[in-house]
């Protein structure tokens, strides 16, 4: 007698890489910056964040296809522009205190 049972299927072939995209190291620098311009280099670490963040999101948009990260990139971004927004604000209260200050103690050595 023959047997029921259809012959096995052959295994399935091994998976590809999805079309080869690496993250762009830009990206990345951006990222691991926008980290150290709030704790260890806070006006060098953001600066550079906010340039090879925006070096990062061009060089991902020209080639679409072999660069992601685009995440990376706007993290740095907005931990760069936040660390830069802060630190003039922190500025101009100081300028403002110290100028306040000084214009007080110049009205009391008019006044008295």
């Amino acid at each position: 007698m023959s047997d029921p049972t259809p012959p096995p299927l052959p295994p399935p072939p091994p998976a590809t890489p999805a079309a080869g995209r690496t993250t762009s190291v830009l990206a990345i620098v951006s990222l691991v910056s926008g980290l150290l311009g709030w704790t260890l280099l806070p006006v060098v670490g953001s600066l550079v964040a906010i340039l090879t963040g925006h070096f990062a999101r061009s060089e991902i948009r020209r080639a679409p296809e072999s660069f992601e990260g685009d995440g990376f990139a706007v993290a740095g971004l907005v931990l760069g522009y936040a660390m830069v927004a802060l630190a003039t604000l922190g500025m101009l209260a100081l300028v403002l205190f110290f100028g306040g200050l000084a214009a007080l103690v110049a009205m009391a050595a008019v006044l008295g």
